[in-house]
């Protein structure tokens, strides 16, 4: 129970802890194996997407921050073929390289689905709301410096290493408002969105409406504010 004399804080770390935990559970359900992260988390000054997917996200609101996850082609291609072959496709139409616009997409919408649950989180544990931009999927060859820092007062960046079912590892970095949490009074928080509710909407928009492409017109604004 949290008194004024001896309050609950939410910092940083709990921030990422509970993300953190949204892509051990989306992944997870997503690809039918177990997603783990490491006990260990790394300070870092920048964020940077790398070789050879990377993806990532802006959010606003009640703080503001910046996710990256950049995946090898080997992790990319593991979470893909694991959760299309759950979703009842056959193996042989399946893609079969990590640059097809369909593994992108596919990436890019599980990145949604991880973005949402952790927003569904946040409403309800810490009784704040964030907003954010569609998750963009890029395919690359180098490394590209992605910052928000100008937006940010006292930035904290931190990188989380991944581990798939398989075996490949793929990096989670998150940059974002130093910030606390601090608990006035004790209240119950409701339940996050459950995963499988995020799975059938996902399924349902699928059904709707095609994902978009990897490389739409936004993220060739982005590249080409990056120089590429």
């Amino acid at each position: 129970m949290s008194t004024p004399e001896n309050p609950v804080v939410f910092g940083t770390e709990d921030l990422l802890t509970s993300l953190c935990n949204s892509v051990s559970k989306v992944l997870t359900k997503a690809s039918g194996s177990q997603i783990h992260y490491s006990a260990m988390v790394q300070r870092i000054t920048k964020t940077c997407l790398k070789p050879d997917i990377g993806c990532f996200v802006l959010f606003d609101g009640g703080f503001s921050g910046l996710v990256i996850i950049n995946f090898s082609s080997l992790a990319a291609m593991e979470l893909y073929e694991r959760y299309m072959r759950s979703m009842g496709m056959a193996q042989e139409d399946l893609a079969s390289s990590h640059t097809s616009d369909e593994v992108g997409n596919v990436m890019g919408e599980l990145m949604n689905q991880i973005v949402g649950d952790f927003t569904g989180k946040v409403r309800h544990e810490l009784q704040t709301h964030i907003t954010q931009n569609q998750p963009k999927m890029l395919v690359l060859n180098k490394q590209v410096m992605l910052s928000v820092d100008t937006h940010l007062d006292q930035p904290e960046a931190r990188r989380v290493t991944f581990y798939t079912g398989g075996g490949n590892i793929f990096y989670l970095e998150l940059a974002v408002d130093r910030t606390e949490f601090i608990k006035l009074y004790d209240f119950d928080a409701q339940e996050a969105q459950d995963t499988d509710a995020l799975f059938d909407q996902a399924g349902q928009g699928q059904a709707e409406t095609p994902p978009p492409a990897a490389a739409d017109n936004d993220t060739d604004d982005l590249l080409k504010s990056l120089g590429m």
